[in-house]
């Protein structure tokens, strides 16, 4: 089995797993504006030799986010120079997957569940997308998007579970979308462990990134952050 090293730091989770054979040994912990003391020291707890293909790693996988813009950076650059001392491959997953691969794993939904993961985006606006699960992994049904909770609308008229932050602004959300929603966990964050199932799969499809190209995916880079190009001078 394919061994990999897992990072995800999106949210105020600062998470890792190494997945390698059968076994997967993780840290994580909650602790918001925290992971640039804690992502080395849990890196160091499970790399102890500090050599990641002598410990089995193949591939290194991150969140690529939606999520903190610092979060996002912090896992970029931490994955980034791990790829190029080892000369490993990465893989790119998306944070929403995961957090709906999190709530498969603990219960929280169903496999024959649609998932709405959400992220509170800051400036009154969530991050969203629907998942369902094939296989055991999920897999994106609608979205991602980034938008006013009050503009949130997710297509066709299934129940939905609702997981992350974004549900803080149910009493937001329009009507018909409360009405669709069965359950909402605003507490639930992604963890590394279940970043390794998706990044399994995407590595064996051949969808990797060189070291160079590991960057997050900010959704407001094309929905409503203007480039600094775009911005002028400022006075």
């Amino acid at each position: 089995m394919t061994g990999v090293l897992a990072i995800e730091t999106a949210t105020d989770a600062c998470s890792v797993a190494l997945a390698v054979g059968d076994v997967c040994n993780t840290r994580h912990q909650v602790a918001p504006r925290q992971h640039s003391q804690l992502i080395f020291s849990m890196l160091s707890e499970l790399l102890p030799t500090g050599n990641l293909v002598e410990q089995g790693v193949e591939v290194i996988a991150y969140g690529c986010g939606p999520g903190s813009f610092t979060g996002l950076r912090i896992a970029a650059s931490a994955v980034q120079g791990l790829a190029y001392s080892s000369n490993l491959p990465v893989v790119a997953v998306s944070t929403l997957a995961i957090m709906a691969q999190t709530a498969l794993r603990s219960g929280v939904v169903g496999s024959d569940h649609h998932v709405l993961c959400t992220l509170d985006a800051r400036i009154n606006e969530v991050y969203g997308a629907v998942y369902v699960f094939e296989d055991g992994r999920a897999v994106l049904s609608d979205g991602p998007w980034v938008c006013s909770p009050s503009e949130l609308a997710p297509a066709g008229e299934q129940t939905l579970m609702a997981v992350g932050s974004g549900g803080f602004f149910l009493d937001q959300f329009p009507p018909s979308l409360q009405s669709r929603i069965q359950f909402c966990d605003t507490a639930l964050v992604p963890a590394a462990q279940d970043l390794v199932p998706l990044a399994l799969q995407k590595f064996r499809n051949g969808d990797v990134q060189e070291p160079r190209n590991v960057q997050p995916v900010y959704l407001r880079d094309e929905i409503s952050w203007k480039k600094l190009a775009e911005q002028g001078k400022r006075p």
